[in-house]
């Protein structure tokens, strides 16, 4: 049969336009939403940087004004410096926590359920409840945790109101949210196949030979995806510093996402936040761009050679 004869008969069918129809019908809600609520508030946020705009006037052209006021704005510099010191803390921590975790999870172990249930339950909570709740516990005065290191002999900072303690306040209270990373992890533990493990122990190879030859190499596309999850979120820290500190004290916890909310809606310079959201973005851009470039040397896909 001849091929172009097929396709004139299929564009011509009524059957096939029906079915077009309906398809773009059914996407029409998501269309409109996405072009209405995503595409347009970004292509006005990207006019918006070039402008000086208060939300009360109309916006005026500025050019690249907004982005050489940031070059030379300590505060921009603050916040970026405070957003990557806490990236290159929680990264790793958080990759390591949720992977010790699901391997405590994993084994088929009377109440492992009740563990792993548990060990995820706080990320369901509210972002603003947990802040609260460590918020208590890392009071200076009568906090859960000043109180655990008194009985230790050991005196508690002042943990939220010292600048020196702030920051590491705040990637403490990270720990909270290891559950996400852990049920990730845990999914590609659970994949591997026990023939492996049990080769490899025939072979004489030991927990930390199985684990570093075999567990990493095979979950190695979901430590990947957890590497560019948490990066991702954290140069999005908002919650934990606006509700815990406000950013402070002395901007030791002024995140770059809190200095545009700043900008943006208690100074009404909605021109200048755009700026620093779009070159938030390129950061997050460029870091992810290279975290992707990166995983040919380390990540390992079924069907690759590995050395075991």
């Amino acid at each position: 049969m001849n091929t172009p004869q097929v396709a004139r008969n299929t564009k011509h069918n009524p059957y096939s336009r029906r079915s077009t129809v309906a398809f773009y019908l059914t996407i029409a809600p998501w269309l409109v939403g996405f072009l209405a609520f995503t595409l347009l508030p970004i292509l006005i946020s990207l006019y918006a940087s070039f402008t000086r705009w208060d939300l009360l006037s109309a916006p005026v052209w500025r050019g690249v004004a907004n982005y050489e006021r940031m070059a030379a704005d300590p505060k921009f510099w603050q916040s970026l410096k405070v957003t990557i010191l806490y990236t290159l803390a929680y990264v790793p921590l958080d990759l390591a926590g949720g992977l010790a975790l699901a391997l405590l999870a994993r084994p088929k172990l009377p109440g492992v359920r009740v563990f792993r249930t548990i060990t995820y339950l706080p990320v369901v909570f509210s972002g603003v409840a947990f802040v609260v709740v460590w918020m208590w516990m890392l009071h200076p005065d009568v906090g859960l945790v000043n109180q655990a290191l008194g009985l230790i002999g050991v005196e508690g900072p002042r943990w939220l109101l010292d600048p020196n303690w702030a920051l590491p306040a705040l990637i403490v209270m990270s720990f909270w949210g290891w559950g996400r990373s852990m049920v990730i992890f845990l999914s590609g533990l659970i994949a591997i196949p026990d023939d492996v493990y049990e080769a490899a122990a025939i072979d004489s190879a030991g927990r930390w030979s199985r684990f570093w030859h075999i567990t990493l190499p095979l979950i190695s596309p979901i430590l990947f995806f957890n590497l560019i999850l948490s990066v991702i979120s954290t140069f999005q820290t908002f919650t934990n510093a606006f509700v815990a500190t406000n950013g402070g004290p002395l901007d030791a916890t002024l995140f770059l996402i809190l200095y545009i909310y700043r900008q943006a809606f208690e100074f009404l310079n909605m021109g200048y936040a755009s700026a620093l959201a779009w070159v938030l973005f390129i950061i997050i851009l460029v870091f992810t761009l290279l975290l992707v470039r990166s995983q040919r040397f380390w990540v390992f896909y079924l069907g690759e050679d590995v050395d075991v």
